[in-house]
């Protein structure tokens, strides 16, 4: 019996990291595609040098190749050569709404052009195989911020009476509108790479599914001040560097759902797959926390005090309050579970920049 084979883009991220990781423990062979574009992005702070030679440390099932995957004829030669795969786990992008509106061609290239060349170098060399796309809840715009919200003195929450399709207590599920709000560059390219894969799957009948994030996180995170909050904010508290809260009090409400989860939920997929599914993923409302509540468990559980600034301009396209509900998935996929907690979450995080700090 052949081994499985799986294709992982954005290997060294945080996601494709995890997956490699995931994947090879399972026995197969594993190839990535990982050119270090988050440095091109974020500087330093973004490099992923470290994962990819890490993950080149496990053995010789895993292989990296730096390519690019804007380069059409480079993904369908990838395919052809070293497929047909199994299992394509797609996590490659460029990921903040600020940096898109600086190079707005860039962006669209790696977030929607990029997936439609892995989308059709796909269908042509392995159409038997499943396609993930690690998409975000930011094709959702800010159209979250239209719905009925509550106050608190620390955080938004969802109210009890809404009027709107796609919200309830649970949080935001896959009947939230996508029209009439404003996304970002970065929102609306990734939202011409979600529809894609959707399209893919039911146009051309393949395997696809499109899982849309909330805050995606672990201790691997190479979080920098435009990506990556709860790391990036767990770093400025260790390194005693001020961290800056744009707009909404530091109210703002995330889901954390760490790597590993988002993992084993896209093994779930894979074993019993759709065709132009879509899922929201996080960490849900159990699993929330505001910016002020991030301050104050820092510094009352570990001790670590969070010096900030407050900047009252919020950054466009972003939620007052977002956090999953996965009832879909957890319908379909009945088995999966969110097994890592907000509080080991947090553990794990300032575990690891206290070690390297």
């Amino acid at each position: 019996m052949s081994k499985m084979r799986v294709l992982v883009t954005g290997a060294g991220g945080l996601i494709g990291y995890e997956s490699v990781r995931f994947f090879l423990e399972k026995g197969a062979i594993v190839v990535g595609i990982d050119n270090n574009m988050r440095r091109y992005f974020f500087g330093p702070g973004g490099d992923t040098t470290a994962n990819i030679e890490y993950l080149g440390s496990l053995g010789g099932n895993f292989a990296n190749t730096s390519s690019d995957i804007r380069d059409r004829a480079g993904m369908m030669d990838l395919f052809r050569d070293k497929g047909p795969f199994d299992l394509v786990i797609h996590t490659a992008a460029q990921p903040s709404h600020d940096w898109a509106a600086r190079e707005p061609f860039t962006d669209f290239d790696v977030n929607a052009v990029g997936t439609l060349n892995l989308l059709e170098a796909y269908r042509k060399y392995s159409p038997e195989g499943v396609f993930i796309l690690c998409s975000t809840n930011k094709v959702y715009g800010d159209k979250p911020n239209m719905v009925e919200l509550v106050e608190e003195e620390k955080r938004f929450s969802y109210g009890v009476c809404q009027k709107m399709a796609g919200v309830s207590l649970e949080g935001i599920n896959e009947e939230m509108s996508i029209d009439a709000c404003t996304h970002s560059l970065f929102g609306a390219s990734k939202a011409a790479g979600d529809i894609l894969a959707q399209e893919y799957g039911r146009y051309f009948g393949l395997n696809t599914g499109a899982f849309r994030g909330g805050c995606l996180t672990g201790p691997q995170h190479s979080a920098v001040e435009l990506h990556g909050y709860l790391a990036y904010i767990i770093d400025c508290a260790i390194k005693r560097k001020k961290y800056t809260i744009f707009g909404y009090k530091g109210k703002q409400v995330r889901d954390q759902i760490h790597s590993y989860d988002v993992v084993t939920a896209f093994y779930e997929f894979y074993k019993n797959p759709g065709k132009g599914a879509v899922y929201n993923i996080g960490g849900c409302r159990e699993n929330s926390v505001s910016i002020l509540e991030t301050v104050e468990i820092l510094e009352k559980k570990y001790g670590l005090k969070v010096e900030y600034d407050y900047n009252d301009k919020h950054r466009i396209g972003d939620h007052l309050c977002y956090y999953s509900d996965m009832s879909r998935f957890r319908k379909d996929y009945p088995g999966w579970k969110i097994t890592v907690g907000l509080d080991k979450i947090f553990d794990g995080i300032v575990e690891d920049r206290t070690r390297k700090a």
